[in-house]
């Protein structure tokens, strides 16, 4: 079947962008489409020209063996700021303080529009060219961390409070929340993760920080290394964290029944971060795969 070139490039767009961070070989895209190489390459070149124009993210070459085509997420600063603006407008609302200084939070987080662009924001500003997994703590954070695996092409790895007999074998230790100072444990199957794995950090929300400590202890006690770690929500008090490596989107003070809260602009500092892939030109896979 033959298919137009305004047919190929939608389909092109549909695949990239449904699998980010995943390398299609040229051949995967003249087999689908029964297509020459070099007319795939113009497609690609359009698409290519057409996100960063409009920075939908970027559409990369790559050479070797391994090598293709894949779309890496990114979201500018003007972006991020908007979407931050814009939920820190509906988190300001009074009607969310809840007893005992906890705000109402959960009509965000499972909203699948607002994670999943916190998902990619996550993607742009955290480097994660050697991670193996993200993780992060049932269960507030899991929908954000489920989609910042998706923008990073990860897999997502879930710390359970309590232990599950389906899981198999699992190590439990014990952490210091940051928050009422009260011991809590967590727990993780002894197959969840590879030896000498690298991890980013994913949560919701951290008050003192006593909670990510907690993961970045149980992922020592695995010998993996944590490489990054994201939190939606930080608080402003107390300033000294238990943690001190990390990224916060939004920062947030509660005083009696005003609620102060304010993009985190300092994290968009550095855009871009996940940007050491060396990139070939279209033309030069072609060459390549034509040699071989």
């Amino acid at each position: 079947m033959k298919f137009k070139r305004t047919e190929r490039i939608g389909a092109i767009v549909k695949i990239l962008s449904d699998n980010p961070n995943k390398t299609y070989t040229l051949s995967y895209f003249t087999n689908q489409f029964n297509a020459a190489k070099s007319t795939i390459s113009e497609d690609l070149l359009v698409v290519k020209n057409v996100f960063e124009k409009l920075q939908l993210g970027k559409v990369i070459t790559i050479s070797g063996a391994a090598g293709g085509v894949k779309y890496i997420p990114k979201t500018s600063k003007a972006e991020n700021e908007e979407l931050l603006m814009e939920l820190c407008e509906k988190i300001s609302d009074k009607t969310r303080i809840l007893s005992g200084g906890f705000l109402y939070l959960i009509d965000l987080i499972y909203d699948p529009t607002v994670v999943s662009k916190i998902g990619k924001i996550f993607a742009s500003n955290i480097d994660y060219t050697d991670a193996d997994y993200v993780v992060t703590m049932e269960t507030k954070g899991i929908p954000m961390a489920l989609m910042t695996s998706k923008a990073m092409n990860l897999p997502l790895v879930i710390i359970r409070k309590d232990i599950k007999v389906s899981e198999g074998p699992t190590l439990s230790m014990t952490y210091l929340s940051g928050h009422s100072s009260k011991v809590e444990s967590m727990s993780l199957p002894r197959k969840a993760l590879k030896p000498n794995s690298k991890v980013i950090i994913i949560d919701d929300f951290m008050r003192g920080g006593g909670t990510i400590k907690g993961m970045v202890d149980l992922m020592n006690e695995f010998g993996a290394e944590v490489i990054g770690t994201g939190v939606f929500i930080s608080t402003m008090k107390p300033t000294e964290k238990m943690v001190k490596d990390y990224i916060s989107l939004i920062e947030l003070d509660v005083v009696g029944d005003e609620i102060i809260v304010e993009p985190n602009l300092k994290t968009f500092r550095n855009e871009y971060r996940n940007e050491n892939i060396e990139e070939y030109n279209i033309e030069d896979i072609l060459e390549e795969s034509d040699e071989e």
